[in-house]
């Protein structure tokens, strides 16, 4: 039995953005360069979003003094993470997964811009 994916045509469009400042500016730049055509892009294909948010991170039933500031939120509900690094490891997959854990939301999206060949990205559930 196949499963729904969450938010499956969100991450889709969020995806698609993505993939669309890639293919103009390829890689090599400073992760910031990334968040602002992303920022763009993503104004220009009307996806609702907030770059830079803070976000309260919970411990039991306490919310603590430190924030979280991912790159975005889409959609009000997805955790977009960007990075500019020649290959994804498993510390930016538990930074994702840590950041879903600790701010209740369900979904994140990594998308790596430094992988010399193609958009590298992964999306976690959790």
């Amino acid at each position: 039995m196949m499963t729904d994916l969450l938010f499956k045509d969100e991450v889709y469009r969020i995806t698609g953005a993505a993939m669309e400042v890639y293919n103009h500016l390829g890689n090599g730049f400073l992760e910031a360069v990334y968040q602002e055509a992303l920022t763009l892009e993503f104004t220009l294909r009307g996806i609702p979003f907030k770059a830079q948010p803070p976000q309260h991170i919970h411990y039991k039933k306490h919310i603590l003094q430190h924030t979280y500031i991912p790159d975005f939120i889409a959609y009000e509900q997805i955790i977009v993470e960007l990075k500019a690094v020649k290959d994804l490891g498993s510390n930016e997959e538990a930074q994702i997964l840590n950041y879903l854990k600790a701010t209740g939301f369900r979904v994140g999206v990594l998308l790596n811009f430094g992988a010399p060949s193609k958009l590298e990205w992964i999306r976690r559930v959790g």
